[in-house]
């Protein structure tokens, strides 16, 4: 039996540059992995079955719809005799919550496939499948702080401090294609110019400290943010809890939402914010750890 983590990715900048003629929407973010994640392992055989368990696993909805099996689908489509097998997903990150947990689920077993059938991680129908499976896929098949443009395809490394953190869902589902469509834009509509893109910051130098990233986060936004929150009030309620916690240096949503972080200077503070919040708001997920 082989083992992977699918790590919840957060966007910790996120812009919007426009809606290409085919609808698709080009972005520039900044994103981060953190140190919580689904579980998945797989057992490899001749045919492919997933289940699902774990707290969060009603979530997951029919088994043909999961993002694992479509990408196990898709790369057998292009691998000769792919060996496959028995997917087991221990879900414990929420669903339609920004942070990319399904792709993450999606890579892992793409990492997992790749590893059962001697394939490396560079090979070009594994790339292939990860941007066919969801805009996502790609930067979570590597799990690594990056610049992220395009539809999600180009990748730049980053090299990120260790962030303390918590976030914070309030376990209400937002769809990605209700916040993009709330954002309004029309077929081939540019937001950015060519001075803006000639504009973008550079990011702080590799050997930067937390709070070097802070400020130049700061500096920058989730173009999302306010057409999610029309969407779903909920999500300006845990911006300003996480705001009105001891040491949050900066709060901001992730991806489409609704799960949404704050960067601390130190884990103490982060484990007492986090403890806070679960008190007050008991029905939230929470978790308290390091960005990456």
């Amino acid at each position: 039996m082989l083992m992977e983590e699918g790590r919840a990715k957060v966007n910790l900048t996120l812009r919007v540059v426009g809606r290409r003629v085919d609808g698709y929407h080009d972005l520039e973010s900044v994103v981060a992995f953190a140190d919580c994640a689904d579980r998945i392992t797989l057992t490899p055989g001749a045919k492919l079955d997933l289940e699902t368990t774990g707290p969060l696993a009603q979530a997951c909805g029919e088994t043909a719809d999961n993002l694992v099996f479509r990408a196990a689908q898709l790369l057998s489509e292009r691998v000769p005799d792919l060996k496959l097998g028995d997917f087991v997903l221990d879900k414990k990150l929420p669903v339609a919550a920004g942070i990319g947990g399904g792709s993450a689920d999606a890579a892992a077993a793409l990492r997992l496939l790749a590893q059962a059938n001697g394939l490396a991680l560079d090979d070009p129908r594994l790339i292939e499948v990860a941007r066919l499976t969801g805009a996502d896929v790609p930067v979570c098949l590597a799990s690594r702080a990056c610049v992220m443009t395009g539809v999600g395809e180009a990748l730049m490394p980053l090299s990120l401090p260790i962030m303390p953190c918590v976030m914070v869902n309030p376990r209400i589902p937002v769809a990605t294609r209700d916040v993009f469509a709330a954002l309004g834009l029309r077929n081939g509509e540019l937001l950015v110019g060519a001075t803006d893109v000639i504009r973008t910051p550079g990011w702080p130098e590799q050997g930067a400290s937390v709070e070097d990233w802070v400020e130049a986060l700061s500096a920058a936004s989730n173009d999302l943010e306010e057409p999610a929150m029309r969407i779903q009030p909920v999500i300006g309620e845990v911006l300003a809890a996480l705001n009105a916690t001891n040491g949050a240096w900066l709060a901001r949503m992730s991806g489409s939402g609704a799960t949404c972080f704050a960067i601390y200077e130190n884990t103490a503070d982060a484990q007492r914010a986090a403890q806070k919040l679960q008190l007050d708001h008991p029905g939230w997920w929470v978790h308290a750890g390091v960005l990456s």
